[in-house]
């Protein structure tokens, strides 16, 4: 989204050093008179006593703001910067972006996201206090509409977005101070997530919350989406050249995260990447593509599962290596598709390693042998297929223009797997 140009802050926050024991003082409060822009609070919603939070841990701009249980974590824990004339930036610790009204909306329901703080008036915010004076509303200084928990959720997960000052609880907000020596824990302490699975397949997570995608995620370093759901970037059909909901640049970690109907293009892995517990519960286009450009680049999916894809689940469009392990997947098209017909074509490798497939399902791994593109297929368990329809490899003549040829199926030099590799149950 096209952004104004702002002028540069001059000032920047005092840094606080910490260090000593673990914890955090607990009832040391400010007011709107009393805040310290050298000192660390998260923020306590009156309404659900839920605080400010960073999806996800992103450290990307545009990252959602939501509102979590409080795992004292970087994420949660916010700077005052002072910007003058009693407006303040809101720094979160473990990114140094700050709060920001996204698009600069100055609409009910307008959106609050993470972005490099560039002092604009979207990022700046007035506190004034709540007639008990436990309490701070944060007046947004280009639109004058209160931070708000999204119609009053008290769920994990809801959205931050804007609404005219009505004096709600749900836009009343306890800054509570982190306390003098402590340091703040590394991980979510109370992080609903699971580990993916090495053997045995467990039953689908439930989400701990959602959220509505109008736009997609860029991330980079680790994303733990903590099993929030996302979804609705697309109306939920098959088209093709859908956004993805999240786009992986390289070296980047997607980790618990369930992904919604209207999945769009799914996710999109740039260079080397790692999808760890994701979980797709409706594939829209596809679920996930490596795209990319250097050949020594590897995407492993590990752990997770996908349903309801009438076609692909994985695509491969750039060269380098395709892991999928400890992955369960049912009612499909094909598991994994080495592009049949893009422009620029490469040699490219697909292992596939304890899967657990339910029918129906067509095929489970489809390569272009005419390029040089080598399967690796082991410890495939196939649940209600007793006649066997789904076929395990398929051999397609590549082409850059046109349509892809099948040239043959089963066990070969370029699938390659034996008898031993498969269970049906």
């Amino acid at each position: 989204m096209a952004r104004r140009p702002f002028r540069v802050a001059l000032a920047a926050a005092l840094a606080l050093a910490l260090g000593g024991t673990l914890g955090l003082a607990t009832a040391v409060s400010a007011s709107a008179a009393s805040v310290d822009t050298s000192a660390w609070y998260v923020l306590v919603n009156r309404q659900s006593g839920k605080v400010l939070d960073v999806a996800g841990t992103s450290t990307a701009d545009g990252a959602v703001l939501q509102q979590w249980s409080r795992n004292d974590g970087q994420w949660q824990q916010w700077q005052f910067v002072d910007s003058g004339s009693g407006y303040y930036r809101l720094k979160a610790r473990h990114s140094g972006k700050v709060v920001d009204l996204w698009g600069w909306s100055t609409s009910d329901g307008g959106e609050f996201r993470q972005y490099t703080d560039l002092n604009g008036y979207n990022q700046q915010f007035k506190l004034v206090d709540s007639a008990s004076g436990a309490y701070v509303r944060l007046h947004n200084r280009h639109s004058g509409k209160l931070l708000t928990v999204t119609d009053r959720s008290t769920v994990d997960g809801a959205t931050i977005t804007q609404l005219t000052d009505n004096n709600q609880y749900n836009q009343q907000w306890q800054l509570v101070k982190v306390g003098a020596g402590a340091t703040p824990t590394a991980q979510p302490t109370s992080s609903p997530t699971t580990s993916p699975p090495s053997g045995g397949f467990g039953s689908w997570p439930s989400a701990s919350g959602q959220q509505k995608v109008s736009s997609t995620i860029q991330v980079s370093g680790t994303l733990d989406g903590r099993l929030v759901r996302y979804y609705g970037i697309s109306s939920g059909d098959q088209d093709e050249s859908q956004p993805p909901i999240f786009q992986l640049s390289d070296g980047a970690v997607l980790k618990n995260v369930i992904i919604g109907t209207g999945a769009g293009d799914g996710v999109h892995c740039t260079g080397t990447c790692t999808l760890e517990n994701v979980w797709w519960e409706d594939v829209g286009e596809d679920a996930a593509t490596l795209k990319g450009s250097s050949t020594s680049q590897v995407m492993t999916v590990d752990g997770g599962g996908a349903r309801s894809a009438s076609d692909k689940v994985f695509q491969h469009n750039g060269p380098g290596k395709f892991v999928v392990k400890n992955f369960q997947v049912s009612d499909f098209g094909k598991l994994y598709r080495s592009c049949g017909n893009c422009s620029k074509q490469y040699a490219r490798t697909v292992v596939i390693e304890n899967v657990q497939v339910t029918a129906p399902g067509k095929s489970l791994v489809g390569i272009n042998s005419n390029y040089g593109d080598k399967a690796t297929i082991s410890g495939v368990t196939i649940l209600n297929d007793s006649s066997r329809k789904i076929v395990i490899c398929e051999e397609y003549r590549g082409v850059t223009s046109g349509e892809p040829s099948k040239i043959g199926s089963g066990p070969s030099s370029a699938c390659g797997y034996s008898s031993s590799s498969i269970t049906y149950r």
